[in-house]
């Protein structure tokens, strides 16, 4: 049911290149052409709930930028290449690879300005920046034999993060501009190879607030961690535009789950003074709901 990531090395023989071969190889070894077709990936619809479905690359609204990359088994770049949704061919790449083994790292992700990604190696890949988005991945062995015999390898690109959704009950008060969710575990760098968050050592994610005054709000994070269900404390606070703390509450032992929204739904606006808490329900569902 799932669409592939399929790429071919073409049976014709394109001599001698070196333009994508690290500086140090002695000589220039025999290429052959490589084409790379991302055409779909596993989505969650709904959030990120238990039924998946498959969409393809340019159709998909989550993510804007793809990263195609071939490392050598030192895990040295040899290939990299970054395309953006909206462009011609999205989702095709074509390249040319010397022979010998390589590892092909696929990723699709979202980037805005503030929140740059970077893939530098099969193991280690980050959300420099303020935020970190949906990310799907696929890691893959490849071997480059000759240029005669095609190379026809499918794969299929997987969510690899975990999300928080904040419900208000109350509505947004005046004074309020933005949202902090500070959680006390996972981050915004992974392994590409593994899914898994790189560090985890927690971070905050500062949103703004949207809502109109009086009506309810919702802030939302993304990130990853460091196992596929990890359990972590959050705090949620409520900011003025000086990023002064008007509002402050503790989540404990919250249940993440890779592929999964936890949501969190109570007041923020009134009745929420510094050092409150949430209760939490114990049940998973298709989200993870709590209120506090």
């Amino acid at each position: 049911m799932f669409k592939k990531l399929t790429f071919f090395a073409a049976a014709a023989l394109v001599g001698w290149s070196c333009s994508l071969v690290k500086e140090d190889r002695a000589t220039c070894p025999l290429t052959a052409p490589v084409n790379v077709h991302l055409s779909g990936f596993r989505v969650s619809q709904e959030g990120f709930p238990a039924t998946k479905t498959t969409l393809d690359v340019a159709d998909y609204a989550g993510v804007n930028s793809l990263t195609l990359g071939f490392f050598d088994p030192e895990g040295t770049p040899v290939y990299t290449s970054t395309q953006s949704s909206g462009t011609a061919g999205f989702g095709d790449f074509s390249l040319s690879l010397p022979m010998g083994s390589y590892t092909m790292v696929a990723v699709a992700y979202t980037t805005k300005e503030g929140s740059p990604f970077t893939l530098t190696s099969p193991t280690s890949a980050s959300f420099t920046g303020l935020h970190a988005y949906e990310t799907f991945v696929c890691t893959q062995a490849v071997n480059v034999t000759n240029a005669i015999n095609a190379v026809d390898i499918s794969a299929t690109l997987e969510r690899i993060v975990t999300g928080l959704t904040v419900n208000s009950t109350d509505g947004k008060t005046a004074n309020v501009t933005n949202v902090r969710m500070s959680f006390s575990a996972g981050g915004k760098s992974f392994n590409p190879t593994t899914g898994f968050a790189t560090v985890d050592t927690g971070f905050n994610n500062t949103v703004g607030v949207t809502a109109a005054v009086g009506s309810t709000s919702c802030s939302k994070s993304i990130f990853f961690l460091s196992t596929d269900e990890e359990t972590m404390d959050v705090t949620i606070e409520t900011l003025d535009s000086s990023g002064n703390t008007l509002s402050s509450a503790v989540a404990h032992n919250v249940p993440f789950k890779r592929n999964r929204v936890t949501v969190l739904t109570g007041a923020m606006y009134t009745n929420k003074g510094v050092g409150g808490s949430f209760q939490l329900s114990t049940d998973w569902l298709s989200d993870h709901n709590a209120s506090f």
